[in-house]
């Protein structure tokens, strides 16, 4: 179920709590944005951010019993939250019960559904409570990453890594050319259609997946075919590229079957959730060779487990869910809010809606 766009509020000012740290100067922004919102915080409250689009902010912010209950006070009295309590799904749940009056929740995080179901809300609470991702904040940094993969992968890293760690200079032999390359996009989302325009632009064919039965197209793809037949096609492609979220559908959907039937070398990017791939059927592939490359931004456990073989496989790039932040990253997501709350306001659709059957 989606929870359906809320009728435009009777009262003056839409109290929004601000439930994750935020600046004041971007505080203002909304404010000043879309002035028919009662836009209520309080710092001393939030924990200290140590980097930008910390949302959980320092874990050692510890709030006092008063303070605590004070926080709780103030995030149940919201018709909207900025945020997620503490960015914790058992706060998100107690707030939502406490307060019938609550109507829209705004989530930092573009793929957030897996927030939203880690809750456990019941259905209708569901129902009566809206629920936003930041999805399309993180697209331009994220396709980067995606082709910093593509690249590291063509043009042998970790093998130049070794050479140059070992102090040798072998004979000269020829890189990938990306141009000449073919990239599968596992995912046509705002991620997967910036990838595929800035893989086109480096002269790349570019090939899609979409469901069976779709008819739509993205611009920059080349082709398409359906998500379900990805084997049949995984031997086609010089890199294959995951940006889907994580959902029921999509657990493990890039596995063993995808990786042998792969073109010997591929270059494999995650950059959507770490549950789309099956990392064990991965690590094989990789230590074998059939997988010549993996950049990973993502993965099924979070942080990734210190026993997990990822971490020393000398073909693949570890980060740590990172790829997506950037400098602009808060203030991109407060313009999306201060244009949602427009949005409420008015009655009209909100954007970036989490569906609460797929929760994505």
């Amino acid at each position: 179920m989606t929870a359906t766009t809320p009728a435009p509020t009777a009262s003056p000012a839409l109290r929004v709590v601000v439930a994750s740290p935020l600046s004041e100067e971007l505080c203002r922004l909304i404010e000043r944005a879309e002035p028919r919102i009662d836009l209520v915080r309080d710092q001393s409250l939030l924990p200290p951010m140590r980097h930008p689009a910390d949302y959980r902010g320092d874990p050692a912010f510890v709030r006092t019993p008063a303070q605590q209950a004070e926080f709780e006070a103030l995030v149940d009295s919201a018709d909207v939250l900025y945020g997620i309590p503490d960015v914790d799904p058992a706060a998100l749940r107690r707030t939502v019960t406490a307060n019938p009056k609550l109507r829209w929740v705004q989530l930092m995080a573009a793929g957030g559904g897996a927030q939203v179901k880690s809750a456990d809300l019941a259905d209708d609470d569901l129902t009566r409570v809206a629920f936003t991702t930041s999805a399309g904040v993180h697209g331009g940094p994220l396709a980067e990453f995606a082709l910093f993969g593509i690249l590291a992968g063509a043009k042998r890293l970790p093998q130049l890594q070794q050479q140059q760690r070992q102090h040798d200079w072998p004979a000269r032999r020829p890189l990938g050319q990306v141009r000449d390359q073919t990239v599968l996009l596992v995912g046509l989302g705002g991620i997967g259609k910036e990838i595929a325009r800035l893989s086109q632009a480096l002269g790349m064919h570019v090939i899609g997946t979409r469901r069976p039965g779709s008819s739509s197209t993205v611009e920059h793809v080349d082709e398409y075919v359906s998500i379900d037949d990805l084997a049949e096609h995984a031997g086609r492609a010089d890199a294959i590229v995951v940006s889907l979220p994580g959902t029921a559908a999509t657990d493990g959907l890039v596995g063993a079957a995808v990786f042998a039937a792969a073109t010997p070398g591929v270059t494999i990017v995650n950059v959507g959730r770490g549950t789309v791939i099956d990392e064990a059927a991965l690590t094989v592939a990789l230590q074998n060779g059939q997988v010549g490359f993996a950049a990973l931004d993502v993965f099924a456990s979070e942080p990734l487990p210190t026993s997990s073989p990822l971490w020393d496989l000398p073909n693949v790039l570890v980060s740590p869910h990172t790829a997506a932040l950037d400098a602009g990253e808060e203030r991109r997501i407060a313009e999306l809010f201060a244009e949602n709350a427009t949005r409420f306001l008015d009655g009209r659709p909100l954007r970036n809606t989490v569906d609460t059957v797929e929760f994505y």
